[in-house]
């Protein structure tokens, strides 16, 4: 999705920028990548209707013009998630009314022409802008001809314009041009060429991940997508008696052909629950698994319950995750 940005931009060819002129970009939003975020979305580099990441990944879609930044849930979105200025810059357009609401609800007509939703745009020197979306309503605290320093707060992320979940959608600009910021330079069609303007300082913080695990634990029921993206999982925690004991992983980033395993093992190391997905027929945005079994005994036996998820292409291991649980008293 190519958001209309908050103000006219002038969208001239861009000539080569001197070295001098390249951005340094510091994380846009408050978070630890990989852990309590996750990149959902990358640039699209593929001129047709199709959609590649810079990797030639399927972590992009058509026409996609930013990194999507999500967090997991709505409880975590609701401690406040702060949108922070990846480099310093004057702010030249914000908006600040829009409803959080997923575009699920109200249509695509009804967020036409303010895809960004709530948002700002910060000019920088040398040509640069960027542009922070979605972010919650009556949140955005910058307005137009404010000096941002690097880092400081903008906003917060929310559910606002064309989105469904949870995130930041930014997108970096240079005289005009869409700039993957994992890839500045790129050659059209190129796989992992160009270079990072990510602040040296995050270090591996921003790597490319194929696949990602966001989410994963074990309930009392069985996880919905809603639940989980609710946070209301979290509500039905295990004890020893409990009616079912089910364990789940969430993960981003699945492409076709990959296979997945997920194992329950009792206190005494025998299996307790398994579950195998045969090989996706496509890449998916994201996809949830569950194993686990209804209880049978008075009470779940005392000691560690594990699981094990994996993911297999081609015969090898891709992914692997191995978490665990005690069942407690009620």
């Amino acid at each position: 999705m190519k958001y209309l940005i908050l103000i006219s931009l002038c969208f001239a060819a861009a000539p080569n920028a001197r070295a001098e002129e390249v951005i340094s970009l510091a994380l846009p939003i408050r978070c630890q990548p990989g852990l309590t975020c996750f990149v959902q979305n990358y640039v699209d580099h593929d001129a047709s209707d199709k959609a590649r990441d810079y990797r030639c990944g399927g972590r992009s879609y058509d026409d996609h013009d930013g990194t999507d930044i999500r967090i997991r849930n709505l409880e975590i979105q609701r401690q406040g998630i702060e949108v922070l200025a990846a480099a310093p810059g004057r702010v030249i357009g914000t908006r600040n009314d829009m409803d959080d609401v997923s575009v699920n609800t109200v249509g695509k007509a009804a967020i036409a022409g303010k895809e960004c939703g709530n948002g700002a745009v910060i000019e920088h020197e040398g040509g640069w802008r960027t542009q922070y979306c979605h972010m919650a309503k009556g949140s955005v605290r910058v307005k137009v001809g404010d000096q941002l320093t690097t880092g400081q707060p903008i906003g917060l992320v929310g559910l606002s314009g064309d989105t469904e979940f949870f995130h930041l959608h930014f997108t970096v600009r240079h005289r005009g041009q869409v700039v993957d910021p994992f890839a500045y330079g790129a050659t059209e069609n190129s796989c992992g060429g160009g270079r990072s303007i990510w602040a040296a300082s995050l270090g591996e913080q921003m790597q490319y991940r194929p696949r990602e695990i966001i989410d994963y634990g074990f309930a009392a029921i069985a996880p919905t997508m809603e639940l989980v993206e609710s946070g209301e999982i979290g509500k039905h925690s295990v004890t020893s008696a409990s009616d079912a004991l089910v364990a789940y992983v969430r993960v981003i980033g699945l492409q076709a052909g990959d296979q997945q395993f997920l194992a329950v093992q009792g206190p005494d190391g025998a299996s307790l629950a398994g579950n195998s997905v045969p090989a996706l027929d496509r890449d998916k945005a994201q996809f949830l698994i569950l194993s686990g079994k209804k209880r049978t005994e008075t009470a779940w036996p005392a000691g560690r319950y594990t699981a094990t998820y994996r993911v297999t292409r081609d015969g090898a291991e891709v992914l692997r995750k191995t978490f665990d649980i005690e069942a407690r008293p009620r």
